[in-house]
């Protein structure tokens, strides 16, 4: 039965939303779908889109490679950029450089010499080709599976930020190899090809962030300001191309830097309005291209059967450019791995983690896109894109579904939630510290006003039940509720009737329905804060990791002790009051109770005694906390 073809191109509108509407639901119930049965989502997704790609009603699918590129490629990379961390970005430069550059080189060569060898008639520039095709793992492919799985901070810094750049080398390789296909290319043209592109890349990034930040500090309409948003990714990748540059260094630049400098550009209502409205198109731009992969497989191997070379040879060569693509990386990471290390700490990557970077390789849809590039007039130019969707599928079953397995054997620890807490806690106590600092200075500065101590006092009762509720996310007793929560709990069933009552009046009809909205506006956004509070709730027994000190004298001169069971506050017990957690004075052993308690017995021993450590007397827990400096350890 023959099947319609739907060309992702920019004829035929209606096909094209009817396939986008298609694609969308699919994506929606897939994702759904994957977490009730436990399997990634990028990986179902692609079995669904193969089995869909052999239905008879469902349109085979041909990706236009202008669409990929133009219309998939610059709002995924942008979305990925804003959110990496430009400091362990800057931290870890070397291994990405090495990564995004020298592995993809290495790769195009080393898979050219092997497609060269086992494909006769096949020249040196398709060969190049396809090495530049295969070359550059996918950031959503990698960091989709890693981070659902727990990988180290360090191992997923180091995938995105490679898979930031490396699109960029591997196509400017390919351009060059296109262009020799077609006639001839002077040796030192590639060379200066890549410097040309990667500098007007970084020039064009540094341009439209220049730009958009100057236009973000005159908007504060987060409206306006998302806005800006959706066009600047498009905008960084056309002026580079423009100019014959890369548009992908030019996306990733602007997207890192404008995600560094968020904070002081924007306002805090925009920012919340972008990340909300970028997540949103970063799931269905996500899902949706591991779908449309899946979608080629039919057309894909159907191509398999016109070529001259036969069944057997061809998927000799598909798997042989399958395992040197596999070996290639984790040969390049082991043996650069001395010089892998972060330039502050000027340690080598371990070996565990250099693994499961080796490992994490796994190929997008920009390879599959890439493929299409490679001109219709090259010879077995149907081999190459099986050898193309073969690694795809590849490494994305292959590798994809051992890494969870890898990763436990090799028992690579995931981020500590509680050590996260505890870095939370002592950051949020350390900016209300200044935060109470400014407020002083702005009574002083003011004289001294009778009706502003009651509006003092609200501030910092305020302000300190926001850092308290982060110091009980590490010592409230499993299975007992903290103050915090209880306050959480209570707020959210009181909005509950609040907003019953809302609506109970709306349908009456007697209130203007722009009030009625902004009512309703403000129990979402407090509704909302609640919530988001206690989406890091950390999972009780774990043991939080010590965090930085910075150089504290006191701390250094207070070790850790052992902490006996059942320990409790005399002071709380001898005035009949309840305490939240329990520290011990590293000075006289002292247990007394933490401030979320009602009496502050600990904090209160500190102003008497002057001593300055205090360690939790929660089981599980070895930090420390110095009065002096505000620093734990």
């Amino acid at each position: 039965m023959s099947r319609a073809v739907v060309v992702l191109d920019y004829a035929a509108p209606v096909e094209i939303a009817a396939v986008l509407l298609a694609l969308a639901v699919t994506v929606l119930v897939g994702a759904s779908l994957s977490t009730r049965i436990g399997v990634p989502a990028p990986l179902l997704l692609v079995l669904i889109g193969v089995l869909g790609s052999y239905l008879p009603h469902v349109p085979a699918i041909e990706l236009s490679p202008e669409i990929v590129l133009v219309g998939l490629l610059p709002p995924l990379l942008y979305t990925a950029a804003i959110q990496t961390s430009l400091v362990e970005f800057t931290a870890n430069r070397g291994a990405i450089l090495a990564l995004s550059i020298g592995l993809v080189v290495a790769t195009t060569v080393v898979v050219a010499i092997v497609t060269h060898a086992l494909i006769p008639g096949l020249g040196w520039p398709a060969a190049f080709a396809i090495g530049a095709v295969v070359a550059p793992p996918d950031a959503v492919a990698a960091t989709a599976v890693g981070r659902r799985i727990g990988l180290p901070r360090r191992v997923v810094t180091i995938l995105e930020g490679e898979s930031l750049f490396n699109d960029a080398t591997a196509l400017v390789a390919l351009r060059t190899a296109v262009a020799a296909i077609g006639g001839g290319v002077a040796a030192g043209h590639v060379a200066l090809d890549f410097a040309i592109a990667a500098g007007g890349g970084v020039l064009a990034g540094l341009l439209v962030f220049v730009v958009v930040a100057r236009v973000r500090r005159l908007i504060t309409d987060p409206v306006l300001d998302t806005a800006v948003s959706l066009l600047t990714p498009f905008a960084a990748y056309l002026l580079a191309e423009t100019i014959e540059a890369s548009g992908v260094i030019s996306v990733v630049v602007a997207g890192l830097l404008l995600g560094h400098k968020a904070p002081i550009i924007q306002t805090a209502r925009s920012r919340v309005t972008e990340r909300t409205t970028w997540a949103t198109i970063a799931f269905l731009l996500e899902n949706a291209v591991f779908l449309l992969i899946g979608l080629q497989a039919q057309q894909v191997l159907a191509a398999v059967g016109s070529s001259e070379l036969g069944i057997t040879r061809v998927l000799l060569v598909c798997l042989a450019t399958l395992a040197t693509v596999v070996i290639v990386r984790l040969a390049w990471i082991f043996g650069s791995r001395p010089f892998l290390g972060q330039r502050r700490r000027n340690r080598a990557l371990p070996p565990r983690q250099a693994l499961l970077v080796g490992w994490a390789g796994m190929r997008g849809v920009v390879t599959l896109a890439a493929a299409y590039i490679i001109p219709t007039s090259t010879p077995h130019r149907e081999v190459l894109l099986v050898i193309a969707f073969t690694v795809v599928a590849g490494t994305l079953f292959v590798q994809g579904l051992t890494l969870p397995w890898l990763t436990r054997t090799l028992r690579v620890p995931a981020p500590d939630p509680r050590s996260d807490a505890l870095a939370r806690a002592t950051l949020l106590h350390q900016a209300e510290q200044a935060g109470l600092r400014r407020l002083d200075e702005v009574e002083d500065a003011g004289g001294h006003d009778p009706d502003d101590e009651g509006i003092g006092t609200m501030i910092r009762t305020r302000v300190e039940q926001r850092t308290f509720a982060a110091w009980e996310q590490l010592g409230t007793r499993s299975g007992a509720e903290s103050p915090s929560e209880r306050y959480t709990r209570l707020r959210q069933e009181m909005i509950g009737a609040e907003r019953a009552e809302v609506l109970r009046r709306r349908t009456e009809g007697d209130l203007p329905s722009e009030v009625v909205q902004e009512v309703l506006g403000m129990l979402d956004v407090e509704e909302t804060m609640l919530e988001s509070a206690w989406t890091a709730h950390n999972p009780p027994g774990d043991h939080a990791a010590p965090v930085g000190t910075g150089g504290c004298s006191d701390l250094d001169a207070h070790a850790r002790v052992e902490m006996p069971p059942g320990e409790s506050c005399e002071a709380c017990l001898r005035e009949g009051t309840r305490w939240v957690a329990l520290r011990r004075c590293l000075t006289c052993g002292e247990v007394a109770c933490c401030d979320s308690s009602v009496a502050r017995h600990a904090s209160a021993h500190y102003r008497t005694t002057a001593h300055p450590v205090v360690q939790s007397a929660e089981p599980g827990e070895l930090w420390r906390w110095c009065f002096v400096h505000e620093q734990t350890g």
